[in-house]
């Protein structure tokens, strides 16, 4: 629990220390690595646009709801946590690149946020042990009514990195969570076996 709480306070400082930065030394310039939709200079911002925020608002609205989701994603494991991580950047970032509105830029930490909430709905449905169903009840309780954000309803946010952030986190958790069914010569002898 407590490397979970430090990987989720490195996340979140880490965000911060990136603003401050962008804010006082740059005078917001660094925004422009969000990402432009199709532009072929914009393709590496998948990299970075989760990380950049437009001014202090919009970073202090990510923040808690990037702490605890990233906090609870954390709990599956290190190594899960990072390649959830990595999946939700890269396969979002991309689609957003695909499919998001021209002309305009793409970035902030909701793209994380909305990928975690999907990556622990997601387990506890792969899993559907009882802890992870009690996960994902909760992520659902604390953070559902944002699921509305998936939606195109104010032209200033980038509803496309809400969705396709949480498409990703539902690949992240396919990917890492779902149970496979055994190879050839693998089976139980505890199985039931078809009788001819």
């Amino acid at each position: 629990m407590g490397l979970a709480a430090l990987l989720a306070l490195l996340l979140v400082g880490g965000e911060w220390v990136q603003e401050l930065t962008d804010q006082f030394a740059f005078g917001g310039a660094l925004d422009q690595y969000g990402i432009m939709p199709r532009d072929p200079g914009s393709l590496s911002h998948v990299l970075t646009a989760p990380f950049l925020h437009v001014g202090f608002g919009h970073l202090i609205a990510n923040t808690v709801p990037l702490a605890v989701l990233a906090f609870m994603s954390a709990l599956r494991g290190v190594g899960r946590f990072l390649v959830a991580t990595l999946v939700i950047v890269v396969v979002g970032g991309l689609l957003v690149w695909l499919l998001g509105r021209g002309g305009s830029s793409h970035l902030g930490a909701s793209e994380l946020v909305f990928g975690y909430l999907a990556y622990l709905l997601g387990v506890g449905w792969w899993e559907r042990t009882p802890a992870a169903i009690a996960v994902a009840l909760l992520a659902l309780f604390l953070y559902g009514g944002a699921l509305w954000g998936v939606l195109p309803t104010n032209p200033i946010i980038s509803w496309e990195s809400h969705l396709f952030g949480f498409v990703a986190g539902l690949v992240a958790a396919a990917l890492l969570h779902r149970k496979r069914p055994p190879r050839a010569g693998q089976v139980s002898p505890y199985s039931p076996r078809s009788r001819f």
